[in-house]
């Protein structure tokens, strides 16, 4: 999945955004579009996303079973 335009993160690799559920590169996961902005990095009135931290995606486990 591509980051969304408004969300290249510079982020350092061992930094959980509060809607992460593990580290970035962790086996088993991957990015997600936030559920919260839904992708957009922004919320009502422009302010910055907390789940994403404005980066429009969030590190989540995929798979399962």
């Amino acid at each position: 999945m591509n980051l969304p335009a408004s969300g290249a993160s510079n982020d350092p690799p061992n930094h959980l955004k509060p809607g992460d559920e593990a580290l970035p590169g962790t086996p088993g996961t991957g990015e997600d579009i936030c559920p919260t902005c839904s992708g957009s990095g922004k919320i009502e009135g422009g302010k910055e996303c907390p789940t994403c931290e404005g980066t429009g995606v969030i590190i989540q486990g995929i798979g399962g079973g």
